[in-house]
């Protein structure tokens, strides 16, 4: 069941479930916390304390400032953390929510037991270049314009595999259409800033889960982050597309709990 809390006079709607060492699970760009994430939470929940939180502009959450930004962001997720009276957590994000937890690592040392990026960027201008990254601004910016269904049809078709099954991405697809405009294009603008210089910090366990059927964050993206950081742990899943959380649940459930 959906909880709330005040943080920064913004409403936050998150999940949370079990008891143990915490971890926080951020979703990506679409989508929001139960429907991105409800098979971890609930498998995760014997070890471990799990968060899951709506981000601002998304889910449950109220929507932020359109020039929020990634800072923001992750100052926001951090004091979110300090009112559930969290201290530390594994840090798990999935696309955005991986360049979020880097930003909260680098903003807020000492909060991050660990990291793992899921299909995740350095920011859309580390990690994909500035052509691309400025393309990828531009038609989000498009596409917070369109209806419910418009937006949907836009982003479905590069979220997983040719292979998906429909009627499991029915939950997800629901929370897709459901987006928030302003809140999108606030997610849009955070994505774009270069966060490479991030990746010389890391000093704690980083597990990168990458998809081989990623047509948003290619698996060439998640050696380029490993490369960087010493010690890192690089695992490609097989047949599953961006939103692996959903699309292969009980893959990404065996490797985190493996991971933790």
């Amino acid at each position: 069941m959906t909880q709330h809390v005040e943080v920064g006079g913004l409403r936050i709607g998150y999940e949370r479930a079990g008891t143990g060492p915490a971890v926080l699970l951020a979703h990506g760009f679409v989508g929001d916390a139960r429907s991105t994430w409800g098979r971890q939470i609930e498998a995760l929940s014997d070890e471990f304390t799990v968060v899951a939180w709506d981000a601002p502009g998304m889910g449950g959450s109220s929507d932020p400032p359109e020039d929020f930004g990634m800072d923001a962001y992750a100052d926001c997720l951090a004091a979110f953390l300090r009112a559930l009276q969290i201290g530390r957590a594994h840090l798990v994000g999935l696309s955005f929510g991986a360049a979020l937890a880097l930003a909260t690592f680098h903003r807020h040392r000492g909060l991050a037991s660990s990291l793992t990026l899921v299909s995740g960027y350095a920011g859309w201008l580390g990690s994909l270049g500035r052509d691309e990254a400025d393309v990828r601004l531009a038609r989000s910016l498009e596409a917070s314009q369109l209806t419910p269904d418009e937006f949907v049809a836009a982003m479905a078709p590069s979220m997983f595999s040719p292979s998906a099954a429909g009627e499991n991405l029915a939950p997800f697809l629901d929370s897709v259409r459901a987006f928030h405009p302003s809140g999108f294009r606030a997610m849009a603008r955070a994505s774009y800033p270069d966060q490479r210089h991030v990746l010389r910090e890391i000093d704690v366990p980083m597990l990168l889960l990458y998809a081989d059927h990623d047509l948003r964050a290619p698996v060439s993206i998640g050696e380029a982050i490993h490369g960087a950081v010493r010690g890192s742990e690089l695992v490609v899943l097989t047949g599953a597309g961006h939103a692996s959380t959903v699309e292969a649940p009980d893959d990404v459930t065996r490797e985190l709990r493996r991971f933790l």
